[in-house]
């Protein structure tokens, strides 16, 4: 298991939309996260920065399969209006942080 995280950013002025629509996640988008592989996955936010954490046992497969997943191109598509997303172009998937330190 690995632990990553990503930063990113909602628009000035649609912070209450981009709560809205988290609070109201597709189910099919939660479910192509966990066929990615991905658990343990939270974002938080302090002002117009989110900050999301996640484990995965396999980044590579995970990156591909979401890359590659109808479902999340949508939810990429329905998010963009409200966000500013930096995508690394050698994987095509957000930026990840790397992690510095962790306590067990």
């Amino acid at each position: 298991m690995t632990q990553h995280c990503w930063i990113l950013e909602i628009r000035p002025g649609y912070e209450e939309e981009y709560k809205r629509r988290h609070d109201e996640i597709w189910p099919e988008m939660v479910a192509a996260l966990r066929a990615a592989g991905i658990r343990n996955y939270s974002i938080f936010k302090h002002g117009l920065t989110l900050f999301g954490h996640f484990e995965t046992d396999d980044l590579d497969r995970t990156v591909a399969v979401l890359r590659d997943d109808p479902v999340n191109r949508r939810w990429g598509e329905y998010m963009a209006p409200i966000m500013k997303v930096e995508i690394d172009s050698r994987t095509g998937f957000p930026f990840l942080l790397p992690l510095q330190w962790h306590m067990d």
